[in-house]
């Protein structure tokens, strides 16, 4: 007898997933028995609309290779097209397990050239393109669990280096980033009760939009392991997804290549308590002194560079 797949029966919904990192997860989703829907935009790096569907080319991969899949195009950083892809989901398979927010692009520049409209682009599209995709999912859920049919429910969220360190030139997708942490601590919070696991993931990956800004780095070997590969950082999305993450909730991991790190965010440090108002010079003499016996944070990426 063969070993049952790991996420078979499971319903799976992949945004972003027609190119690099969604394509690669909705491809290990499906080779682990999963039915899905791949939603992408289709749209180039900055935005502007494609003149093809990759989302319906992934659909046909995955249907060729002999897994069940449909097509999304619709905009998930609207209402309407956010409510249409969970519809998505249960219209065509009748439920829904496990959402994966992936979908993203870059407009970089550096604060001082920083347009207002490059700030809320991306913006949109990814903080607002988890929030609306995640409140409609975890809407149904509730449903589910007030119904007394207990979801066991999974989102994998996407954030970046950039959102857990910074990106010197990246001030707009950085802070949507660290926006997408905040996002998942508060969604595993609240949905827990409902049988809802939210975590996220800060991959590396060679993708559209990190061979361009790291061509070196992502540049891929002429023989041997392709670390940068994105499939690398599917089987934790995948893992993640399923009934096998049991109890793993609110929690951050980065994937590179062959690595997996848990990350662990923001804890108090050095302190001290005079019990009274401090002076500015007390202040600023106690921050020293506690600056001295604190850990480092990590290097912003491009700095000094």
């Amino acid at each position: 007898m063969s070993a049952r797949l790991l996420c078979e029966g499971r319903v799976v919904i992949v945004t972003g997933a027609g190119r690099g990192l969604g394509r690669a997860h909705a491809l290990a989703y499906a080779a682990e028995g999963a039915r899905l829907v791949v939603n992408d935009l289709g749209v180039g790096l900055d935005g502007t609309p494609a003149a093809d569907s990759p989302a319906r080319r992934v659909a046909e991969e995955i249907r060729a290779a002999g897994g069940e899949a449909v097509a999304h195009g619709g905009d998930i950083a609207t209402t309407d097209g956010a409510a249409s892809l969970v519809s998505a989901a249960l219209e065509t398979y009748g439920r829904l397990d496990t959402l994966v927010n992936n979908a993203g692009f870059l407009r970089d520049r550096m604060l001082v050239n920083l347009e207002e409209d490059d700030w809320d682009a991306v913006m949109r599209v990814h903080l607002k393109g988890h929030f609306l995709p995640l409140r409609h999912a975890a809407a149904h859920w509730r449903a589910e669990a007030k119904a007394g049919r207990a979801p066991d429910a999974r989102v994998v969220n996407t954030s970046s280096g950039a959102g857990l360190l910074g990106s010197v030139g990246q001030g707009n997708y950085s802070a949507a980033k660290a926006g997408i942490v905040g996002l998942t601590l508060v969604a595993a919070a609240e949905m827990e009760r409902y049988g809802v696991q939210v975590n996220a993931i800060a991959p590396a990956a060679r993708t559209r939009m990190t061979e361009r800004a790291f061509a070196d780095t992502m540049a891929a070997p002429g023989s041997g392991f392709d670390a940068m590969a994105p499939g690398n950082v599917s089987p934790l999305v995948v893992w993640l997804g399923s009934a096998a993450s049991a109890g793993v909730t609110g929690r951050v991991f980065e994937a590179e290549g062959g690595r997996i790190t848990v990350m662990e965010g923001w804890r108090p440090g050095p302190s001290a308590d005079k019990g009274a108002r401090w002076t500015p010079a007390e202040a600023g003499a106690a921050t020293r002194e506690l600056l001295e016996r604190s850990t480092a944070p990590g290097t912003v990426y491009g700095a000094g560079s």
